[in-house]
C-alpha cells in the first residue's frame, strides 16, 4: 500500500488531516499505459454487456470526460512552470482564451457536452467526440495530470478490493469534490465576493441548456464582463492568486472551510477505508443471482457482478460449489459439508475476493 496523498494533487500534501497518510490499495489492476480496458490487454474484463461492447477505444481509454477544473488548481497548473506541462498549459490558456466554462471558480465543461455525457454513458471510453480536451493522443496520457479533481484522481477501471475497493474511492471523490468547491469558493470571495454575494457559485438547477448553450457560444462580452468584473482580462493573474490564497491554508482551516459536512464526509471515509484494507469474510453469504456468468472455451468460467468492467475467472468445477451458498447457514458450515460431501473445499482468501467482488453476498 501507499500513502493516500500519492493519489492527490500534490497541492493537498499540506491542506488535508492526517488521515490521508493512511496506506490505499496500489490498483494494479487499473493499468493505464497499457489499458486493461483496451482489446489488446482487456483481461478479466467483462466485454459486452446486453451486446454492447464495455471495451475502450486506444485512442481515449477512460477519458472520456471533461473535468470541472477549481480554481487554485488552474491557477497551480499555471504556475508550474516544468517544461513537460507546457502542453497543459497551452490547452488550459487556449480554454481560458475560449470564454467557454470559464468562471471565477471553475473551468468547465460546456452545458451541451453535460448534457451529452449524461445521456450517453453507454459510450464512455468509446466516443472519440467526448474525449477531455487535457488528453494528449499520440502518447496517450494526461497533459495537467499533477492538478487534475477529484473524479480523474479517483477513478478506476478495476479495483484490487473489488466493491469495496469502489466504495473507498467514491467516498474519496465525494470527499475531495466538497473539497474542491469549499476552497475555489474561499478564494473568490477573497478576490471577488461579488461573485459569491450575487449566489454565481450556487449549482445550477437547470438541466435544459439553452439554444446558445447547445451552439457552445461563449457568454456575450457584456455578461462576461460583468461576471468577472476588475478581473476581467487577467483571468491567468486571478486563478494564480488563487492558487496562492488556497496553499498558505493551514489543514485546521480547511477543516474549519469544510464544516460539518466534512466532518460527516470523513467520518464515512474512514469506514470505506477500513472495509477496503481490512476486510472480514461474512458468515453468511449466498450466490448472488444477478451475478452474470460466462462460460469460456477452457471449461472456466468469468463471473461478473459489482462492476460491468472487472470480472473474476473460476474454474468450472470451482464455479459449481458456489451454488451450495445459499444465505441459509454459516459459511464454515456450508465448506465443512463441501469437504465430507464432495471432497472439495474453497479456501477462505477465495470466497473473501468472491465476495469483494459481491459474487458472493451477505443474505
Amino acid at each position: 500500500m501507499r500513502p493516500m496523498l500519492d493519489s492527490l494533487p500534490v497541492l493537498y500534501r499540506d491542506l488535508l488531516p492526517e488521515f490521508f497518510q493512511k496506506g490505499v490499495p496500489v490498483e494494479t489492476k487499473a493499468t493505464c499505459d497499457t489499458c486493461a480496458m483496451c482489446p489488446s490487454s482487456a483481461s478479466g474484463t467483462v466485454e459486452s454487456v446486453d451486446g454492447v461492447s464495455r471495451l475502450f477505444r486506444p485512442d481515449t481509454k477512460c477519458c472520456t470526460y471533461y473535468p470541472r477544473l477549481p480554481n487554485y488548481l488552474i491557477g497551480a497548473l499555471l504556475s508550474d512552470g516544468r517544461a513537460e506541462l507546457a502542453e497543459g498549459r497551452r490547452r488550459m490558456e487556449e480554454k481560458m482564451g475560449s470564454r467557454l466554462g470559464v468562471t471565477p471558480q471553475w473551468v468547465k465543461a460546456s452545458a451541451r457536452y453535460n448534457l451529452l455525457y449524461r445521456n450517453s454513458r453507454q459510450f464512455f471510453g468509446r466516443a472519440a467526440s467526448m474525449r477531455c480536451p487535457y488528453y494528449e493522443e499520440q502518447q496517450g496520457g494526461c497533459t495537467i495530470w499533477p492538478y487534475r479533481e477529484a473524479v480523474c484522481s479517483t477513478f478506476f477501471c478495476k479495483y484490487v478490493a473489488g466493491a469495496d475497493g469502489r466504495k473507498f474511492w467514491m467516498t474519496l471523490k465525494t470527499y475531495l469534490t466538497l473539497t474542491e468547491i469549499q476552497l475555489s469558493r474561499y478564494a473568490v470571495l477573497q478576490l471577488l465576493p461579488e461573485y459569491i454575494l450575487a449566489g454565481r457559485d450556487k449549482p445550477e438547477l437547470t438541466d435544459s441548456p439553452s439554444v446558445e448553450d447547445l451552439d457552445e457560444r461563449p457568454l456575450p462580452a457584456k455578461d462576461y464582463a460583468a461576471l468577472w468584473g476588475k478581473w476581467e482580462g487577467r483571468e491567468a493573474e486571478f486563478y494564480r492568486a488563487c492558487h496562492d490564497l488556497v496553499r498558505a491554508l493551514t489543514p485546521e482551516q480547511v477543516d474549519k472551510l469544510l464544516g460539518l459536512d466534512g466532518v460527516i464526509e470523513l467520518k464515512v471515509l474512514e469506514k470505506s477505508h477500513r472495509d477496503a484494507v481490512a476486510p472480514e469474510l461474512p458468515k453468511v453469504l449466498k450466490l448472488n443471482p444477478e451475478a452474470t456468468v460466462k462460460w469460456l472455451a477452457d471449461g472456466s468460467v468469468a463471473l461478473g457482478a459489482y462492476s460491468e468492467y472487472d470480472a473474476v475467472a473460476l474454474p468450472g468445477l470451482a464455479y459449481a460449489l458456489l451454488v451450495e451458498f445459499t444465505g441459509l447457514e454459516p459459511v464454515e458450515k456450508v465448506r465443512e459439508r463441501l469437504r465430507q460431501e464432495k471432497q472439495a473445499d474453497l479456501h477462505e482468501d477465495i470466497l473473501l475476493e468472491l465476495y469483494r467482488h459481491r459474487i458472493l453476498t451477505t443474505a
